[in-house]
């Protein structure tokens, strides 16, 4: 565990190719990522995690999915999820509650069965972002609440129950999207909303809501950071994240090829390190990048190799 690197990969297609064998065996990245390009069904997905986890010798390798329900729901292919957004939890959650508790249990019961089955242990919920009349539609649905109470009595529900169910989660995107205009996937979000209303809304839900694992925001809170995105503000990420949330378990960057980070690859990888994240994400599975960024990114620190043990152990 101590050689792995402080990254997270992506894979092209449906099982490994040749290519990306020999490159992970060498480069040992800390985690995979798997999308719906990666899944055809459930017999294939586990075949691919079987051999991610031959290739790397480990059966608790960490693997991610981002499988949130609703417009993102990377397991369409097994069972079509796109109803069952969190924003559909909420209202649920709001019109019959005694209903809503059967029915949000059964779904992450369910969900956790599949993850379980395809050998997958990292799920990316909740999403604890505020929703705003102003925000953009890339979080949208994404969101329970426009009512961080209500988010916050909901996203304990999602990481209990996947806890319950031997599933991690990554509570996202700290310290909050919900005020972004724009899609951070195609330009950097500036958040110019004072401190005061910050720390009463979008600050709290990940203050109260704990998660063994934490993804960063690519957003510019001015009123803190003018000139760094929170995945690359050592401010934010000490001050903030760190003091005023709490937040003690690992910090894993957004992904670094958004195009809301500005600068080469490369430098968007150990900004973000540098800032304070543990491990650095990269989605696309390109692996002309990937060798680009196994070069530069370094070996975890050992308060990763730490917690990714305490991680292992949750596993058993």
């Amino acid at each position: 565990m101590t050689n792995r690197k402080a990254i997270i990969f992506g894979v092209k297609g449906y099982k490994l190719n040749k290519k990306e064998k020999i490159f992970f065996k060498k480069s040992k990245p800390w985690g995979i990522i798997i999308f719906s390009r990666n899944i055809k069904n459930l017999d294939q997905l586990k075949k691919l995690t079987d051999q991610i986890k031959k290739n790397q010798n480990d059966k608790k390798f960490p693997i991610l999915i981002d499988q949130e329900g609703g417009k993102v729901s990377r397991l369409n292919n097994i069972i079509d999820f796109s109803t069952f957004s969190q924003t559909y939890f909420a209202n649920l959650f709001k019109k019959n509650k005694k209903m809503f508790e059967i029915i949000y249990r059964n779904y992450i019961d369910i969900t956790s069965d599949i993850l379980k089955k395809a050998g997958i242990n990292i799920n990316t919920v909740p999403v604890l972002d505020v929703k705003r009349k102003i925000t953009h539609n890339i979080i949208g649905s994404r969101a329970f609440s426009n009512n961080p109470y209500e988010i916050i009595k909901l996203g304990k529900l999602c990481i209990k129950y996947f806890k319950q169910n031997k599933i991690t989660t990554v509570t996202k995107h700290i310290p909050g999207h919900g005020l972004a205009r724009c899609d951070s996937h195609l330009k950097t979000p500036v958040i110019n909303t004072h401190k005061k209303e910050l720390i009463k809304n979008d600050f709290k839900t990940f203050k109260k809501c704990q998660s063994f694992f934490a993804m960063t925001c690519h957003a510019i809170y001015s009123q803190y950071d003018s000139k760094n995105v929170a995945t690359h503000s050592k401010l934010i990420i000490s001050q903030i994240i760190r003091k005023h949330i709490k937040f003690k378990g690992l910090l894993i960057s957004d992904d670094i090829s958004m195009k809301s980070l500005k600068h080469k690859l490369e430098i968007n990888a150990l900004k973000a390190i540098s800032a304070g994240c543990n491990l650095v994400l990269h989605c696309n599975g390109n692996i002309n990048e990937m060798i680009r960024l196994s070069k530069v990114i370094p070996k975890i620190d050992n308060f990763t190799q730490k917690k990714t043990s305490q991680f292992y152990k949750f596993l058993r």
